[in-house]
């Protein structure tokens, strides 16, 4: 036991100063102080001993995440395989997808039909019935550890299901739990926080307050039945610390800090990014270096670059771990409904900038919609653009109904006034895979093929980890059957949160099948990353002019080698490339170039260019 406390006192040493003065800055209490201490060396104390390996591995090689042979998957439980012994029985075909970084969607205890997707807790300790058991959850972490997998498992910190027990005690007029959330007698508070805070949901959830039946009006964000925490509130922090370190311990690898930059409210100000936030990101950040220091934590900021960096912290003091590249997702759809790279190549131009050491998840798909929260300022300056216009012909684009679109796409949260809505969809089927299964066209799928194939190498191609959404793997297409599920015919995200299609992905090794196609594609471009220097976390990157606006030129050099990604984004047969002397291999076919300041990328086709002196280690 001595050894064991000692390890933990040497991790609490390098950070108590700084945690002290960071906790008693928000709180002034000593007592609350130190039972958050004491609970830290109790969870620390019930972590079991494959874990505390781990944490003695991961600390000895603290870049183990940045390795470029990582790829993610994110997949609902219940669609991919009914519950967790069911994910468990199906890691074989996970890593056949090449698969090591795994997150699964929210599958805590939450109210049915008053959710938001799994994202209204009840319970932080207890997995949804039907999904099985919270043993059941760390029987499955333990499978992916010993098959190498990582597993990540949101954590929704803002708020809880008004099913929670602290809001039921709250609600029952327990002075100790109303203190958790934000509850007034009148409207005079909640109007006056109101003038400054933006609607989250305007259409579908208007306001950030909910009065109950009892006249009471407690804050709510999101939805009517989230309720928002207090963090102003030491018992918050430390009981929402307790639960997230409870999860660790069941052996999850990655804590996704959901919705964190609306956590602490402020009258008088956005309630977003507060500089309170900051300080609350940096003591999780150094619990889990006391408590678990193979846990990593993922950062959900929904924002700009500019706004999403800060997150990262600073080397001296770090935050989050990894964030998401939210507005290069949003960004690469827009650049392929107009056909014009400016706007990607502006925003990637800022990303390249920042410091090597930060890291982003990034994906063509995710459980969410697609906002189209672009530069419009810049669009307008640039093109003329006007925002409302465009985000209707984006919408109008995706869902087909622009002449000539094969996409096909759903709305959400459709405002006609404002002209606001997002976009829902698959991969393939906002590709034009549906449209083309549906017209029976075999040359119009082998080009919705093609494209989809390009946004994955796109991703690929970028610095970070690339998360595949699962189902896009074998190019599974919008499931409408939701439009006949009252639980979910509300909400449109639905469309590509069907269930996994496991007869579909019998056809992933059948090259005359567009899941053939699309899968051993995609593990072709997962290898030669996995092979390949210059896709390392740390190599150099930069955008450069490929001569033409329709494609986008991004170089990655590493120690001598030089990797030259290009890709089009138009329909059309189009010659670009890069003002380079010098043979260059394309990586995914093979070809044999003398010159490539200008070559031949089939419509919505992409190249991967690697200067032939330094042969690929595939």
């Amino acid at each position: 036991m001595k050894s064991r406390e000692t390890v933990f006192d040497r991790r609490l040493s390098r950070h108590h100063d700084e945690l002290q003065q960071l906790y008693q800055g928000l709180y002034h209490d000593e007592e609350a102080f130190q039972y958050f201490l004491q609970m830290l060396r109790r969870c620390w104390g019930e972590r079991k001993k494959a874990l505390r390996d781990q944490d003695a591995r991961r600390e000895t090689d603290p870049d183990w995440y940045r390795r470029r042979d990582l790829v993610g998957m994110m997949l609902y439980v219940d669609a991919f395989a009914g519950d967790l012994k069911g994910v468990q029985n199906k890691l074989k075909y996970i890593q056949e997808c090449g698969v090591n970084y795994l997150h699964l969607m929210p599958l805590l205890q939450s109210p049915k039909g008053r959710s938001d997707g799994g994202y209204a807790v009840s319970d932080f300790r207890t997995v949804q019935p039907e999904l099985g058991t919270m043993k059941d959850l760390e029987n499955l972490a333990g499978a992916c550890r010993k098959a190498g997998i990582s597993l990540c498992l949101d954590f929704v910190m803002n708020h809880t299901s008004e099913d929670h027990g602290w809001a039921q005690a709250a609600r029952a007029g327990d002075p100790v739990c109303r203190g958790r959330y934000f509850f007034y007698d009148s409207w005079d508070i909640p109007r006056e926080f109101e003038k400054t805070v933006p609607q989250v949901f305007p259409t579908t959830a208007p306001g950030s307050f909910t009065q109950l039946d009892d006249g009471q009006i407690v804050m709510t964000s999101f939805y009517p039945y989230q309720w928002d925490l207090n963090y102003a509130n030491p018992l918050v922090l430390n009981d929402m610390t307790e639960n997230l370190l409870f999860l660790a311990n069941r052996g999850i690898d990655v804590i996704r800090l959901d919705a964190i930059p609306y956590i602490w409210k402020e009258l008088g100000t956005d309630c977003r990014n507060l500089p309170q936030v900051h300080t609350l990101a940096r003591m999780l950040r150094m619990v889990c270096e006391i408590v678990c220091p193979s846990v990593l934590l993922l950062g959900e900021v929904v924002m700009e670059p500019a706004k999403v960096a800060p997150y990262f912290g600073t080397p001296e003091k770090p935050e989050c771990h990894m964030l998401y590249n939210v507005t290069t997702m949003a960004t690469t759809w827009h650049t392929l409904a107009v056909g014009d790279v400016s706007l990607l190549k502006r925003q990637m131009e800022v990303v390249c900038a920042l410091p090597k050491d930060f890291l982003f998840l990034n994906y063509l798909r995710c459980h969410d919609d697609i906002g189209w929260g672009l530069d419009y300022p810049w669009l307008g300056q640039r093109f003329g653009t006007n925002e409302v216009a465009h985000k209707r012909y984006l919408n109008d684009w995706f869902t087909g109904r622009w002449p000539g679109s094969s996409s096909r796409g759903e709305l959400y949260n459709d405002d006609p006034r404002l002209g606001d809505a997002r976009l829902c969809g698959t991969t393939a089927s906002l590709c034009g895979m549906e449209a083309a299964d549906y017209e029976g066209d075999p040359f119009k799928l082998e080009r919705a093929v093609a494209c989809d194939l390009t946004l994955h190498a796109w991703m690929l191609s970028q610095s970070g980890i690339p998360v595949i959404y699962s189902g896009d793997e074998v190019g599974q297409l919008n499931d409408y059957t939701y439009h006949s599920d009252p639980d979910k015919w509300e909400d449109s995200r639905y469309l590509h949160r069907g269930r996994f299609l496991w007869e579909l992905a019998g056809n992933r090794e059948d090259l005359d099948t567009r899941q053939g196609k699309l899968f051993q594609g995609l593990r072709r471009l997962e290898r030669i990353r996995a092979g390949e220097p210059c896709f390392d976390a740390k190599a150099d990157v930069e955008v450069e002019d490929s001569g033409d606006s329709r494609v986008l030129a991004l170089c990655r050099r590493k120690e001598g080698r030089e990797l030259v990604c290009l890709f089009n984004f138009s329909g059309e047969f189009v010659r670009a490339g890069v003002d380079r002397e010098g043979a260059y291999t394309e990586l995914m076919y093979g070809t044999e170039y003398e010159d490539i300041r200008s070559i031949e990328l089939w419509p919505n086709g992409f190249a991967w260019l690697l200067r032939s002196e330094e042969p690929c280690l595939e």
